[in-house]
């Protein structure tokens, strides 16, 4: 099936008051929601009202959306310090769900949601979805994973409330996963980019790519680049579609792409984005790089002010060529916790994947930074799958790849790398997030 081509498109907007709203409107609306909102954490979340009195900060301080700045940040570390309902603004028992991500010290990263919150979710997918050109016709295949993790469940909140067929399939299985996509006749999966590519490789040597009817990829929960999706498309015959959440936050569907790929519109009703410096805490203004924070303007059952996200990004208020007046969030160039300083310098995952995928051929977009120290010097080396069709005994060859790639790197990132070539298929796949970088130096 060949992709649907941009001219072709049949785009949607799912709530045309909402997502085309002027920006004075918006504003109002933002100013409402949020005096509401710290009044209602004051009174009933004791981690907050002793943040704001700490700080001297009463709610009537708040009068609108411009005075946020005043209010007090929160951090992953808070949320672990407040385990498990330490933060909630209802009583549990208006608590229907809760989702959770894995944590360093072994305790779970938790949020709870009443069943408004839920609803605003799925809501929030829905729109997604919209943004993508999916409707209630469509057939959404699910290989996120379900459970406390919220990838799989958001999806399904959002197919539903569109109306749309979910298929549940979950993660792991890869065969399988591509015999009910025939078999359904899936028209859209979602799941990690780093396992769409991995669907589209085994797809494609299954001999099954034509028989199958994707039209979209729904791709996100780890930071990936536009030559990523490139490839993905190219592989499965598809438009790919950024989408970004936080279990903090709600899940998928804070913000999601639309056809023209040109950011990700903010669901700005329910989740107020800033983009802050990340040393001094100052607004970014449009275009710049900062830390994404996000305050919760709605939520019931766990609400945050100002959650510092660790994303980098940048945001566009101009409207879109969609209609859309959202702002847009450009691709993340890392997070503040995964970028590594090599010898002085800061270097981020997804600058070696834009560099790899720009070569053009030779290697494949499978890589693993390895960062050593030795003798007191940080040692960046890098394996880097060699593409099956370049694959060649001659050492020779191999030492003249070997030398491109490391010169490629050093270019991109502005470090001499050491570079590990190795054979097709051997570093390890993953079915959710990717892992890509070993620091020795933190063990």
């Amino acid at each position: 099936m060949a992709r649907v081509a941009l001219e072709d498109w049949q785009e949607q907007i799912r709530d045309p008051k909402i997502e085309c709203m002027s920006r004075d409107e918006m504003t109002a609306l933002q100013s409402e929601r949020l005096v509401r909102q710290v009044k209602n954490v004051y009174e009933n979340v004791a981690f907050y009202r002793k943040k704001m009195d700490d700080m001297g900060v009463e709610p009537g301080d708040i009068k609108g959306i411009e005075d946020i700045g005043k209010l007090p940040f929160t951090t992953k570390e808070d949320l672990r310090a407040n385990y498990p309902f330490g933060l909630l603004a209802v009583p549990q028992e208006k608590i229907v769900r809760v989702q959770g991500t894995s944590g360093t010290t072994g305790k779970l990263t938790l949020a709870s949601y009443t069943e408004k919150d839920v609803d605003v979710w799925g809501e929030c997918v829905a729109r997604g979805l919209t943004m993508a050109g999916l409707n209630a016709a469509d057939r959404i295949h699910i290989c996120y994973g379900y459970g406390l993790f919220t990838g799989g469940l958001g999806l399904d909140f959002g197919a539903r409330k569109l109306g749309a067929m979910a298929i549940p399939m979950s993660a792991g299985n890869t065969k399988r996963q591509l015999m009910c996509m025939e078999d359904f006749g899936a028209t859209a999966f979602a799941c990690t980019p780093s396992y769409a590519l991995y669907l589209g490789e085994a797809a494609k040597e299954a001999g099954v790519v034509d028989r199958l009817q994707l039209k979209v990829g729904i791709n996100g929960a780890e930071p990936w680049t536009d030559e990523m999706r490139r490839k993905i498309e190219e592989l499965l015959n598809v438009n790919s579609f950024d989408i970004y959440g936080l279990c903090e936050i709600t899940g998928p569907g804070v913000a999601l792409d639309c056809i023209h790929h040109k950011g990700m519109h903010v669901q700005e009703d329910y989740f107020y984005p800033e983009v802050l410096n990340p040393t001094d805490h100052t607004p970014c203004k449009d275009g710049e790089t900062g830390e994404l924070v996000f305050t919760t303007l709605v939520k019931e059952g766990m609400p945050l002010l100002r959650y510092r996200t660790k994303d980098l990004t940048s945001i566009d208020h101009s409207k879109c060529e969609c209609g859309r007046t959202l702002p847009r969030i450009h691709k993340f160039t890392g997070r503040t916790d995964d970028m590594k300083v090599i010898r002085g310098v800061n270097v981020f995952p997804t600058q070696v994947e834009t560099a790899l995928l720009s070569m053009g051929g030779g290697v494949a977009p499978h890589y693993m930074m390895i960062v050593d120290r030795e003798n007191n010097l940080d040692v960046l080396t890098v394996e880097v799958e060699v593409d099956e069709k370049y694959f060649s005994d001659e050492i020779r060859k191999l030492d003249g790849l070997r030398n491109r790639v490391a010169a490629t790197l050093k270019q991109a990132l502005g470090v001499a790398v050491n570079v590990k070539l190795v054979e097709p298929k051997t570093i390890q796949r993953s079915e959710g997030k990717a892992k890509r970088v070993i620091d020795n130096r933190d063990m």
